[in-house]
Order: C-alpha cells, then sequence, then structure tokens
C-alpha cells in the first residue's frame, strides 16, 4: 500500500521537485511589520526578494515567526486521510521548533477520527536541507517500494548520521536570539569573529566553534566535510545561504574538489528558518557515520 509525503518548507527543497514526486508542503508562516507571509513560493523568493529580505533583516527589521498549531497540521493532513490516503508527515526539528510537537498532537486526533488510515511523524532533528534529504530518502525509499512503517523507521535510524554545519555572519544575531550577551557579542563582531554551530543529537543549534574572518569559517565548514562525510554512500549534499550567494558556490566548488557526491544542491534559506540564522549565513549538510552528531 502506498502513502503520501508530507513536509513543510522549511525542508528548503524546490517546489518543483516536490511537486514531481506528488510531496505535500505545508507552508510556515513570517511576520514582517505586521504583514504575514507564505513560504510557499519559495521559487519566487530565490532572487530579488530573498535578497530585500535579508538586506532588511541585516538593517533591523524584526521578522516574527510562530509555531504551525495542531488546527493547522488537521486541515492539512485531514482531506488526505478522506481520500484514502495514508501519511508520511516529515518535519522540522524539534529542537527547533515547537510545530513538529503540533503535528504530533494533530496526527494523534486524526487516528481517533480515522482509525482505519494511517499517520506516521518523522522528527528530522534537522531543518532547511538537512531536513530536505531526509525528504529526498522518503521519496527514493516509497519509490523502491517500501511501506509506510519501513520508510519511517528508516528515516528515525539515519538521523544522527545527519552531520549540519552552520557559519554564521556575526555574533550580533545570536545575541538577538538569547543565545550570546549583548558585551560578548559587540566585542566578537569587532573582532571580526564568526560563530559556528552545529546540529547536536536532540536536534538543537548549539556553539560548536568560532573563527576569525569569513574565509577562515568556510574554510572550517570544508574541513569538516573532508574529515566527516561517508564516502561510501551515494549521496545528497547540501548548501543553503542567506544572502552570499558567492560563498555558498564557492564552497561547493571546494565540496567538490576533496569528493564528489552524487550531488552538491545549493539553494537559498526560505524565509523562516533564515530569519534564525541571519544575514551571511552558510550551512552545510551531509551524511557521516552514525553518531557523526556527536563529534
Amino acid at each position: 500500500m502506498t502513502f503520501t509525503i508530507v513536509t513543510d518548507t522549511s525542508s528548503n527543497l524546490p517546489a518543483p521537485y516536490l511537486k514531481e514526486h506528488s510531496v505535500g508542503v505545508l507552508p510556515l508562516t513570517y511576520n514582517v511589520n505586521g504583514e504575514e507571509f507564505s513560504c510557499l513560493d519559495t521559487e519566487a523568493f530565490e532572487d530579488g526578494p530573498g535578497e530585500a529580505y535579508y538586506a532588511a533583516i541585516k538593517e533591523g527589521t524584526r521578522v516574527m515567526t510562530s509555531q504551525v498549531t495542531p488546527q493547522r497540521y488537521i486541515e492539512f493532513f485531514e482531506p488526505l486521510l478522506k481520500n484514502g490516503e495514508d501519511i508520511l508527515f516529515v518535519g522540522m526539528s524539534s529542537g527547533i521548533s515547537n510545530s513538529y510537537n503540533s503535528s504530533e498532537l494533530a496526527a494523534e486526533q486524526l487516528k481517533a477520527m480515522y482509525p482505519e488510515r494511517r499517520i506516521r511523524t518523522v522528527d528530522t532533528l534537522a531543518a532547511s536541507l538537512g531536513e530536505g534529504i531526509a525528504v529526498v530518502h522518503a521519496i527514493e525509499f516509497r519509490d523502491a517500494g517500501l511501506s509506510l512503517d519501513e520508510t519511517a523507521d528508516r528515516l528515525l535510524s539515519m538521523r544522527q548520521s545527519l552531520y549540519q554545519v552552520v557559519l554564521l555572519d556575526d555574533l550580533m544575531h545570536l545575541h538577538r536570539g538569547g543565545r550570546v550577551s549583548a558585551p560578548k557579542a559587540l566585542i566578537g563582531t569587532v573582532l571580526g569573529i564568526r560563530p559556528i554551530l552545529k546540529g547536536d543529537e536532540g536536534g538543537h543549534l548549539v556553539v560548536c566553534g568560532k573563527t576569525r574572518g569569513r574565509k577562515r569559517g568556510l574554510a572550517v565548514l570544508a574541513e569538516k566535510y573532508e574529515q566527516l562525510v561517508d564516502r561510501d554512500k551515494d549521496q545528497l549534499v547540501g548548501i543553503a545561504y542567506t544572502d552570499c550567494p558567492e560563498d555558498a558556490y564557492e564552497l561547493r566548488d571546494t565540496l567538490a574538489s576533496i569528493w564528489q557526491p552524487r550531488e552538491i544542491m545549493v539553494v537559498r534559506y526560505e524565509p523562516v528558518t533564515g530569519s534564525y540564522v541571519g544575514p551571511g549565513t552558510v550551512a552545510l549538510f551531509f551524511e557521516g557515520k552514525d553518531g557523526v552528531r556527536q563529534e
């Protein structure tokens, strides 16, 4: 029996790819100066609007985001269930947003309403293309004939082998997010210190290092790739950026010279997760050995 894959726009995969592979997409929303926007049209966001969005954040514009409510998940899932479809929801890390918890609450309510149908939710412990890589695997498993439970269980077993490392432009964005004090952020910014974050085993983004200078920061990302990538896997590697495409493509070329995977996908961060990391961010996502998140 087949099933329908659903994800949210945090997965950062191109809309034509998701449509081609019949993946349902729940749009996250964000608020700028009192006006609400949907992340669904990510293709249009890639170019001019994306540049303007991150430029506005750099100038101090406050972007508000909120978790997806259980009711929104119910409204998205229920028509699929009524149509006789089982659902695999592949969502953003519960360590970054409470939205995943809402999806579980919605799933439990819907299971009681539609006992003949199946719903599985998978917390990817990732966001952006980290989540997107999990969605790609889900598509591959489904198309290979795996069942809903087999696909969900495989995704869960792969989570600790997904490595995600993020280079931020300065410490001030971490301060605005409550991660460092104002004096430390100011001093670090003046000194040109770039924080480096990683996804830990619980799906949280944690500071794992700092480097002085942007070029050195990109080199650290490449070094992590060289040291930790699993070269025995036929894998998709992801790079996401906010407003610095040149750095992202430079990193792509460096990674390809170290080891060429099946594909290196480069995308602009969609607005919601992009607002968390801020302007000047470049993030790298790849599969390493099991337990690589503890590195």
